[in-house]
């Protein structure tokens, strides 16, 4: 299935929308099915295989009660690798436990009520290091929804955590389908300037900070 460009939004309608599903295999009149293989559409959307390769933006599947453009996604600049090095080293050279990366992403969008559920699908690889991999490693991904254009606006963004299983020396596939980004439908053609960044953030596996508790007098 071949990617779409950053530039390309998609507008679907009922008819397109029912084309892409039958062309995956999903079948509408069936729900509790369709809940249960949101996983495998992403991997049917991968091909069943790994890829080095550069992410590219891949085609959108549509459904939802009214026409949509579901944005384009894309890897955020900067965030396509995830490298951890040996305790108190740098993760270069013979220093470098394992590093991850993002080959490929899909997504799909819902609307209900004035909202879009996205679904974001990420494959990548995860490749053992000089130094040796961890028996298990975490792999931390962040999706948003980012209105673009001069001053980016964050809409909504999610950190996410994917386990991996690794050994010496191996070269391990992961991944991650995110079911849960949720967001306003915007206005018209304000949907023109949306876009999903997917990423690798270091943040994400570090506790969020617990609220503090207020003081009563």
């Amino acid at each position: 299935m071949q990617g779409t460009s950053m530039g390309d939004k998609p507008v679907i309608s009922r008819v397109a929308c029912a084309a892409a599903i039958a062309a995956i295999g999903c079948s509408l009149a069936a729900p509790s099915a369709q809940a249960q293989s949101f996983t495998d559409r992403f991997k049917n959307l991968f091909g069943g295989g790994s890829s080095e390769k550069p992410a590219a933006t891949a085609p959108a599947e549509v459904t939802g009660e009214d026409d949509l453009s579901c944005p384009p996604v894309t890897v955020r600049a900067g965030a396509a690798t995830f490298k951890v090095g040996a305790p108190g080293k740098e993760p270069i050279g013979n220093d470098l436990r394992y590093q991850a990366t993002i080959g490929k992403i899909a997504r799909e969008c819902t609307i209900n009520g004035g909202e879009i559920t996205a679904r974001i699908g990420i494959q990548g690889r995860v490749i053992a290091g000089p130094a040796g991999a961890p028996p298990s490693v975490q792999v931390p991904l962040r999706i948003a929804v980012v209105q673009g254009g001069i001053g980016e606006k964050v809409i909504a963004t999610k950190a996410y955590q994917t386990t991996v299983s690794m050994s010496e020396g191996s070269s391990v596939p992961f991944v991650l389908v995110a079911e849960d980004l949720v967001y306003p439908a915007p206005p018209g053609a304000v949907s023109d300037s949306y876009l999903f960044y997917v990423g690798f953030d270091p943040q994400a596996l570090k506790p969020e900070p617990k609220p503090r508790k207020s003081r009563h007098r």
